[in-house]
């Protein structure tokens, strides 16, 4: 995945998240974040890669999140690879 198709995926995992109510109290607080800064920032690569970051932590939000967009449930780890920081290590 191209890195601008990364950032839309991203964009869209935002978007998905923002309307979670639960979940994205416990995102901004963890990342700790104000409302206003997530607005600010809700283009940068460096943000955007720790939203796929966060929601990468739970299957189930994966499969919500992938399901509320159409998406397979690749693409959220997909999109991760493609932004700053997501080169995956092969240790073999």
């Amino acid at each position: 995945m191209k890195p601008e198709r990364a950032e839309a995926v991203a964009l869209n995992c935002l978007t998905w998240l923002i309307g979670n109510d639960e979940l994205r109290d416990v995102f901004m607080g963890a990342a700790g974040l104000s409302e206003a800064e997530l607005r600010r920032r809700a283009g940068d690569p460096e943000l955007l890669a720790s939203v796929l970051d966060f929601i990468l932590m739970d299957d189930a939000w994966v499969v919500a999140c992938c399901d509320g967009n159409s998406w397979s449930y690749e693409t959220v780890m997909q999109a991760r690879t493609a932004l700053p920081g997501g080169v995956q290590v092969h240790w073999t």
